[in-house]
C-alpha cells in the first residue's frame, strides 16, 4: 500500500476519540504535566490517544512530543541505536558505552531539555510492558528529577508489568476496545472524507471482523478500497480472505506437529513482530485455525485447547510471548497434556 495510511491521515483529535470516557478522562489532564498510563488491548487507540492529547496541549508538538517505542531500544543493537538520528546527538563520542548506559543517557537527556512551547514537554513510551525492571528503576529516578517540566505517557497492554513506583506516579487511563457501532462511525467518517462508495453492510462486516481492533478495521477498509474502489459487503469479504494469515498460522501448527520447531518459531516471530499480533491474540488465532482445519483430529484439538489454558496464564504473567507460544507448540507436538513451568 503506497498511499499514506489512513491511520495517520485521519489520526483523531482528542474530541474525535471514539470512546467517550477516554475523551473525558484525558480532557481533564489538559494543561498539566501529569504522568499517564494508557492501558488496553492492541489496536484500540492507545498511541493515537496519546498523540491527540499532545496536539491539544503543545503549541509545537513536533518539538515537545518525544515518541519512543520500547523496541527502538531493546530490539536493536548498539550500532543501530547510535545511528538513529533521534539519539546520535546524545551518544556522539561515547562509543564505549554499554547498551544500558546508552538507553539511560537518551532518556535522561530527553527529559532534561527545556520545552520549546509552554511549560512542559511529553515523552511517550510505547509498549511499556517490555521495559526491563532495572531500566524501570532508572526511569523512575528520571521521572522524579524532571516532574515539573516533563510529562511521561506510557502505553501498555499489560500495566501490571510496570513497577509499583512508576504506577503510583501515573494517572491510569483504561482504553477499552471500541464497540462495533463506534468503529462503524469512524469508518463512515473516513470513507466520506475519501469519497469512497460504501454500504452499511460493508462497514458492519469490517467493524465486526476487527473485533474491537480499530487499527485493523481502518487498515482493512483502506486495503479494500485500494483494491476494489469501494467498501461493500462483497468487496470486504474478498479482501479479508486475501489478507488473512490463516495459511501462515496453519504452517506454524503443521511444522510443530512435524517436529520442525525452529521453522514454527520463526513463523511465530514473523507474526508477532511484523504482523502486529500480541501473544494472546496470536494464541486465539492458532486455536481458531486448528479448529477449522481437517488436518487435525478432534483429540489433537482438544489437547491443544487444554495446553492453551496454561499458556494463556503464562502469556499474562510472562515477558516473552514467543517463548510461551513455542513451548505450547512443542508440548502439543510431543503429545504431552500439561505444560511444564518456565523458569
Amino acid at each position: 500500500m503506497d498511499a499514506p495510511l489512513w491511520t495517520d491521515t485521519y489520526a483523531p483529535t482528542l474530541e474525535e476519540l471514539p470512546q467517550p470516557e477516554v475523551r473525558d478522562r484525558l480532557g481533564r489532564t489538559v494543561g498539566e504535566p501529569m504522568n499517564l498510563v494508557l492501558q488496553g488491548p492492541p489496536g484500540v487507540g492507545k498511541t493515537a490517544a496519546a498523540r491527540a492529547l499532545a496536539r491539544e496541549v503543545h503549541d509545537d508538538v513536533e518539538a515537545d512530543l518525544i515518541e519512543l517505542n520500547v523496541a527502538d531500544f531493546f530490539n536493536r543493537t548498539k550500532k543501530e541505536i547510535r545511528a538513529d538520528p533521534r539519539f546520535e546527538q546524545f551518544l556522539t563520542g561515547r562509543s564505549r558505552m554499554a547498551k544500558s548506559d546508552m538507553i539511560n543517557r537518551v532518556l535522561k537527556e530527553s527529559a532534561s531539555y527545556a520545552p520549546v512551547s509552554g511549560e512542559f514537554k511529553t515523552i511517550l513510551l510505547d509498549n511499556a510492558e517490555s521495559i526491563r525492571e532495572d531500566f524501570q528503576q532508572a526511569l523512575r529516578r528520571v521521572m522524579e528529577q524532571h516532574h515539573q517540566t516533563t510529562q511521561f505517557v506510557f502505553t501498555t497492554r499489560q500495566p501490571s508489568k510496570l513497577i509499583a513506583p512508576i504506577q503510583s506516579r501515573c494517572f491510569p487511563v483504561p482504553i477499552r476496545a471500541p464497540t462495533t457501532d463506534e468503529t462503524i462511525s469512524v469508518l463512515e467518517s473516513i470513507c466520506g472524507a475519501e469519497a469512497v462508495d460504501f454500504d452499511d453492510a460493508g462497514l458492519e462486516f469490517v467493524a465486526s471482523a476487527a473485533g474491537g481492533n480499530l487499527r485493523q478495521a481502518v487498515l482493512t477498509a483502506q486495503t479494500t478500497t485500494t483494491q476494489t474502489g469501494e467498501l461493500t459487503m462483497q468487496s470486504a469479504y474478498e479482501t479479508l480472505g486475501d489478507i488473512g494469515d490463516d495459511e501462515t498460522l496453519l504452517s506454524a501448527l503443521t511444522d510443530a506437529r512435524q517436529g520442525e520447531l525452529k521453522t514454527a518459531r520463526k513463523t511465530l516471530d514473523t507474526l508477532l513482530s511484523d504482523e502486529g499480533y500480541d501473544g494472546q491474540s496470536l494464541l486465539n488465532e492458532l486455536l481458531r485455525v486448528a479448529r477449522s482445519r481437517s488436518e487435525f483430529a478432534s483429540d489433537d484439538i482438544a489437547r491443544l485447547h487444554a495446553l492453551a489454558g496454561e499458556a494463556d496464564v503464562d502469556l499474562t504473567e510472562g515477558l516473552d510471548d514467543r517463548l510461551h507460544l513455542t513451548h505450547l507448540l512443542a508440548a502439543w507436538a510431543e503429545g504431552r497434556t500439561k505444560l511444564r513451568s518456565i523458569a
